[in-house]
């Protein structure tokens, strides 16, 4: 084997030894792709639910966050089993919170709507509430979907979120997800948009912006040892004012 063959087997080992550790750094939450503080977006928040298992959220609120959004509902008759005990703990800290719902393509807007409002009492300063609506099981695009109903159906779960909180909810969506539901036809709700992986797309108004889901912070035990990082498109100012949503 001559050198230069020597030298490109080198070479070629070594760049896949570098790609290896890097994709164990991505997957392990150790570097993100995404870093919003590039584009100016400073103001950051976290979701959760009850994978992240009890959280100290003095621990929590106290890692350079504003904002936390608690998983409330799901469908029409799931509740999460941490929500009550987080969103108590949470509201005794200083970061803006709010809830979200795991919107069901199986059970009606109104329905969810009314498992949602029963169960998240407001309180002072909260942000908006959120409807998750994202592909799931069996459900793997609009085709498996029908789309016209599924709009119907979350039509009625913003309306009635509106009437009884007084401001209309935040959407979150993945990009599949906006392709085939939302797109301009919810134009009166703001977007929370999920991007993981790449930028958000020029063409998307968005309000929040998931950016990682594999961070890790302190002040949780969960099966999940990840945690949602979010930004809000806006000063810290401007979060605090935002939605004028209160108890």
């Amino acid at each position: 084997m001559n050198k230069q063959i020597k030298t490109i087997l080198l070479i070629a080992a070594a760049l896949s030894v570098l790609s290896a550790v890097s994709v164990s750094l991505l997957y392990s939450g150790v570097i993100h792709i995404n870093n919003p503080e590039f584009s100016g977006y400073k103001v950051k928040g976290v979701d959760v639910s009850s994978f992240q298992g009890d959280i100290d959220w003095k621990v929590l609120s106290s890692q350079d966050i504003d904002f936390a959004y608690i998983k409330a509902t799901e469908g029409s008759s799931t509740v999460d089993r941490c929500f009550k005990e987080n969103w108590n703990n949470a509201s005794e800290t200083s970061l803006r919170i709010g809830a979200y719902h795991f919107f069901s393509f199986e059970s009606s807007g109104k329905t969810q709507a009314e498992l949602f409002c029963n169960t998240v009492e407001p309180v002072d300063n909260m942000l908006p509430p959120v409807i998750d609506v994202e592909f799931y099981g069996r459900f793997h695009s609009a085709s498996d979907i029908n789309v016209s109903a599924v709009k119907n159906e979350l039509r009625a779960m913003i309306d009635q979120l509106t009437e009884h909180y007084g401001i209309k909810p935040v959407i979150y969506v993945s990009r599949e997800s906006y392709d085939g539901i939302i797109g301009d036809d919810f134009s009166d709700c703001d977007l929370w948009y999920r991007s993981v992986y790449s930028g958000i797309p020029g063409n998307i108004d968005w309000t929040f912006w998931q950016y990682s889901n594999r961070h890790r912070l302190q002040g949780y035990d969960g099966t999940e040892k990840y945690i949602d990082m979010n930004v809000f498109r806006g000063s810290a100012d401007e979060l605090r004012k935002y939605g004028e949503c209160s108890g």
